[in-house]
């Protein structure tokens, strides 16, 4: 893996990861903006996992890198059929199934991006003991 590879596989795990965590507090914003802060202990906790996992991806961890995919598949899934069923009746709905798409489209990208996948490859590499 040359230098070149290395550093766009870095840029674009760092782009994917903050990508997942904005998609991810997104919802959490949005109602803080509108006034609703009910469950904003709840919202910081969710918000802080999210960073914690991601972060656990970043530095190498490869149970944080499953769970992020395997979590990523799933929401984006349930999100995106939620979507559809709530489309039916409000454009809202259509909003939703688009952000379920994105959470498949970059679950999907840490496991099927090349230049990713070598960068973390690299990085499990580097943590494993030799």
């Amino acid at each position: 893996m040359g230098p070149e590879q290395l550093a766009q596989g870095r840029s674009l795990t760092l782009a994917t990861l903050w990508a997942l965590f904005l998609l991810s507090v997104l919802p959490s914003v949005a109602g803080l903006v509108q006034g609703q802060t009910g469950d904003l202990l709840r919202q910081a906790l969710y918000a802080g996992a999210t960073a914690f996992l991601l972060g656990m991806v970043w530095r190498g961890s490869v149970w944080a890198w499953r769970l992020t995919v395997s979590f990523g598949m799933l929401a984006g899934l349930l999100v995106f059929v939620v979507g559809m069923l709530a489309g039916g009746s409000s454009w809202r709905g259509w909003v939703v199934s688009v952000a379920g798409l994105g959470y498949l489209v970059l679950a999907t990208a840490l496991v099927g991006t090349p230049s990713i996948r070598a960068f973390l490859d690299r990085r499990w590499a580097a943590r494993r003991p030799v």
